[in-house]
């Protein structure tokens, strides 16, 4: 790993530039949330009160900056970084700046390094079609997402806005239709440390005119990580539809969606998932319960329903 980031850095320190350029983005957004466990320690309905409102203001300002130059020889080296400040579930935020995202592109090919887009991340049909990416203003939870059961939620490499992120490497390629993305990470701990868990994944996908067709997977040396998602989405007329499935160690997770535009303004999705039930080996491993019938669990087994209507104000 020192190498290969000794190396992009030679790169950068000792290519002749060309051109160079900086660009400043980013977006506001801010509404109210409604969240029926919110005002209750361990959720509804046997959570106990916890004095918070099950209504909130829920906010986002991110200011982003991308850097890029390309060499005389046709190398495009850039890097990525944010400030992020948000506010959600009676929790206010401010904003520091993240892990820098370092990357250099020639042809199809795209090298990554530092915080990471993530192989299961960057996987396509695994998100919503949505602005968000999930329902509402904020996601509520991305409960929608196939890789997301038992409470075990986003255990995968994906660039953090607020974090410092994996710290890893990826290579990311595409030619015509086909399209592939590997990556790795090690947990860096304290120096010395005796255990560096580490995650490695991929993602090939396809796309012939209006369909995408994907495979993804992580293998983790951090229990209960590894898994497997496959995913088919496209459009029939007016109507897109997508198909998710995520073997999550042992859990299986479907989810089927469907939107479509409503004149010039407005889109409306609808989605139902459904999550299989961890098995008692598992939780006496350790593992969280999403089983219906147990006292205590957090009774995530079974079916969801999602909704989702946005107009768009010009």
């Amino acid at each position: 790993m020192k190498k290969v980031l000794f190396a992009t850095t030679a790169l950068i320190a000792t290519a002749t530039m060309a051109s160079a350029d900086v660009r400043i983005s980013g977006y506001g957004r801010f509404g109210l949330a409604y969240l029926e466990d919110n005002d209750r320690v361990g959720g509804v309905p046997t959570g106990a009160k916890n004095g918070n409102s099950e209504t909130n203001i829920t906010s986002r300002l991110r200011l982003q900056f991308d850097m890029s130059t390309e060499t005389d020889g046709g190398v495009t080296l850039g890097a990525r970084f944010r400030a992020q400040a948000e506010s959600r579930g009676n929790a206010p935020g401010g904003a520091v700046f993240n892990g820098a995202r370092f990357y250099a592109s020639v042809g199809g090919f795209t090298l990554g390094v530092g915080n990471i887009i993530g192989a299961i991340e960057g996987a396509p049909g695994l998100y919503l079609e949505t602005r968000t990416a999930g329902i509402g203003i904020d996601g509520a939870g991305f409960h929608s997402l196939v890789t997301n059961v038992n409470g075990e939620s986003f255990n995968w490499d994906a660039y953090s806005s607020a974090g410092v992120g994996a710290n890893g490497i990826e290579v990311l390629y595409s030619s015509g239709g086909f399209a592939g993305h590997i990556s790795y990470s090690e947990d860096n701990g304290a120096v010395g440390a005796p255990n560096r868990p580490a995650r490695t994944a991929v993602n090939v996908s396809y796309t012939f005119g209006d369909w995408t067709v994907a495979l993804a997977a992580q293998d983790s040396d951090l229990a209960f990580e590894d898994k497997v998602f496959v995913s088919a989405a496209g459009k029939i007329g007016n109507f897109g539809i997508r198909f998710a499935f995520a073997d999550n160690d042992g859990i299986s997770k479907y989810g089927i969606y469907g939107n479509m535009d409503i004149g010039t303004a407005s889109n409306i999705l609808l989605f139902v998932t459904n999550e299989d039930a961890v098995s008692a080996a598992d939780v006496a491993a350790g593992r969280n319960d999403n089983r219906d019938n147990v006292a205590g669990s957090n009774k995530l087994e079974g079916t969801a329903v999602g909704v989702h209507y946005s107009y768009d104000l010009g």
